[in-house]
């Protein structure tokens, strides 16, 4: 699921989960929202929630719910799983505790003013543009810490090899890569073979 850019919420047919208890609340969202051909489905109660967000599998996420307490807040950011898809929550009434908990729980856009039919459209634009950047900045550091663990075991079979073979770094690094490339292996996947079996034997 990408939106490159803010005009993907009216050009793409999204599927939109709401939660909202509020009947006649989500009637006015459904009505602003249907007009963009977006597919929107309402889920009225939170019981059960996790469950049906994973079997529906929407593009976003809107949880309208006019004086959350903290422990409702967390449930149902949870199962919304917005570390899977972008999550706005609308709420009437907010303190700065309870902020704090909606970030930390990952909600892509938090509005204090509750749920504006005239306002969805904008407030799902910035909450998956948030989304988006967060998710990338998720995937650099996973890459990143990635790269350090790969790193360090390389650094590791290096040492096992100068240590067994009376060589150079530079020389024992020659040997990872070569028997990587005769074996059609990566140097990391080689490397760590190396460590475990050193591991094994000592």
């Amino acid at each position: 699921m990408l939106f490159p850019h803010q005009r993907w919420v009216q050009v793409m047919k999204l599927h939109i989960v709401i939660v909202e208890p509020d009947e006649t609340r989500a009637r006015l969202v459904i009505d602003s929202l249907q007009p963009l051909g977006h597919r929107v489905t309402v889920i009225g109660e939170a019981a059960g929630l996790a469950r049906r967000v994973r079997e529906l599998a929407p593009d976003i996420v809107l949880i309208d719910m006019a004086n959350p307490s903290r422990d409702m807040l967390e449930e149902m950011t949870l199962a919304s799983g917005p570390m899977d898809r972008p999550v706005a929550f609308f709420v009437d009434s907010t303190d700065s505790d309870l902020t704090r908990r909606a970030i930390e729980a990952g909600v892509s856009a938090y509005v204090t003013d509750g749920l504006q039919p005239e306002r969805v459209a904008a407030v799902m634009d910035a909450a998956i543009i948030r989304f988006q950047m967060f998710q990338r900045m998720r995937l650099e550091l996973e890459t990143t810490r990635r790269a350090l663990e790969e790193r360090k075991l390389i650094d590791r079979a290096k040492g096992i090899l100068m240590k067994a073979r009376g060589i150079s770094e530079d020389d024992a690094y020659a040997l990872l890569r070569k028997t990587a490339m005769d074996q059609g292996r990566k140097v990391v996947d080689v490397a760590g073979a190396l460590v475990t079996a050193a591991g094994l034997l000592s």
